[in-house]
């Protein structure tokens, strides 16, 4: 048992650590300067009262979404501790603030020590600052959706050594696509996104196969070329709404690892290609994908036959409608909670085991009009859940029931039987 401390001896330690000097924090001067550049670049839109605690009366690491934390770099001293920023954030992000306007200052990439730098969604406008992947090393994050940012994506933002997450989609971006950001250079980056800027440009190069991205979101830009081998790590691409052209068997070929034929993204589960000019035959390989759930192909220029392999395969949505093709509806497409295939050259009729999913509610969407489809099975007086949307006018057959036509989208083109003059080829050609 521990013997208590004689009182003299206790009163001589109080005398001591009365006598220690207390530590004083300060934020490192170059960041305080960066803040108070941010507070004259930036503003509140009316209804935003971000900059409320950015006054003189309080700390700036007490600054509303301003996260502070000793420099690393600095020698410690006795009497006090430097700061650095190491957490910005700006903006609430919460559904009723219109969020902040102005720009963004170049010395913004003064703040060394920041991890994680987030601009929610407003009005700021203006470039970002060029040197921002320069002077931000220890970037891990990096978000500033949903504003008016304009010129090219800084080169400096590829190779950073940590940076796991871009999200810059949502403003009015140009410029090719920093080839480094999608290539092993980065090695570290698992989230890509440029979405909604409308102007960037350019082709996905080629080694964006050696990547380690996991998602990739390029949609609604200029982006062309074709289609390069995806990286064996991919979960989440779209790229719909570029102008990007070509066939898809590059991209989805099988692979063996090599360096000419890398292996397919086994856990692929989204993938959105619509609205570009890819052509040729879909792959097969791209159905047998095992983790897909979401294939999207619409308004392309796909043709030929739909080669679906019979695993046991199950998709959220299949939307291959608005191209070219031919041939038959592939019965293994009946797993598919919600199909499109309208706007193609079908014939045929369409497979039982895809309309017993509709009526058993498995399939709750199939959009198969304007085609040439010749029958679509159904026993007498069948009743089509509730839940179902069925569309199947303007095809090479009676409507088999009153309401196949109730689930066609309101424009969409006539919801009666295709003239029997276009319907003497059964395989779509006449």
């Amino acid at each position: 048992m521990a013997l208590p401390l004689p009182p003299l001896l206790l009163l001589l330690l109080g005398m001591l650590a009365s006598r220690a000097p207390a530590q004083t924090a300060t934020l490192h001067e170059r960041d305080a300067a960066a803040l108070r550049d941010l507070r004259a670049s930036l503003r509140d839109l009316p209804g935003s009262r971000f900059f409320d605690t950015w006054d003189d009366a309080r700390s700036p690491c007490a600054y509303a979404g301003v996260v502070c934390a000793p420099d690393e770099d600095s020698t410690p001293a006795p009497t006090s501790v430097t700061l650095r920023v190491s957490v910005l954030t700006l903006g609430t992000g919460l559904a009723d603030s219109p969020g902040l306007a102005g720009t963004l200052p170049d010395s913004l990439a003064t703040l060394a020590a920041l991890t994680d730098l987030v601009l929610y969604p407003g009005r700021v406008s203006g470039p970002i600052p060029a040197g921002l992947g320069a002077g931000l090393r220890r970037l891990r994050l990096l978000s500033l959706a949903g504003n008016q940012l304009t010129g090219p994506v800084p080169a400096s933002l590829a190779g950073l050594p940590d940076l796991h997450t871009l999200d810059l989609g949502g403003n009015r971006l140009d410029g090719a696509v920093p080839p480094d950001l999608l290539l092993p250079a980065s090695p570290s980056l698992k989230v890509l996104i440029l979405a909604n800027n409308g102007g960037v440009s350019g082709e996905i190069p080629a080694g964006f196969a050696s990547s380690g991205l996991f998602h990739v979101d390029l949609a609604r830009n200029a982006l062309a070329g074709a289609l390069p081998p995806l990286p064996p790590t991919l979960r989440y691409l779209s790229v719909a709404g570029n102008t990007m052209e070509g066939t898809l068997e590059g991209a989805f070929c099988s692979g063996d690892g090599g360096s000419a034929s890398p292996p397919l993204p086994a856990d692929l589960a989204f993938l959105d290609l619509s609205m570009n000019n890819f052509s040729g035959q879909i792959p097969a390989a791209l159905f047998a994908l095992p983790g897909l759930s979401s294939l999207l192909l619409s308004r392309n220029n796909f043709t030929g036959a739909l080669a679906v392999p019979s695993q046991q395969q199950q998709w959220a949505v299949v939307d291959v409608s608005h191209n070219g093709i031919s041939g038959e509806v592939p019965e293994a497409l009946a797993a598919a909670a919600s199909l499109y295939v309208n706007n193609n050259r079908l014939s045929g009729e369409v497979p039982a085991a895809v309309a017993r999913s509709v009526l058993d509610g498995r399939m709750t969407t199939l959009y198969a009009q304007h085609n040439f489809l010749t029958a679509f099975p159904v026993p007498p007086a069948a009743p089509l859940p509730d839940s179902a949307a069925l569309c199947l006018s303007y095809n090479c057959m009676d409507l088999p029931m009153a309401s196949a036509a109730d689930g066609c989208p309101t424009i969409g083109g006539p919801l009666e039987a295709r003239p029997a003059e276009q319907c003497r080829s059964t395989t779509g050609d006449g």
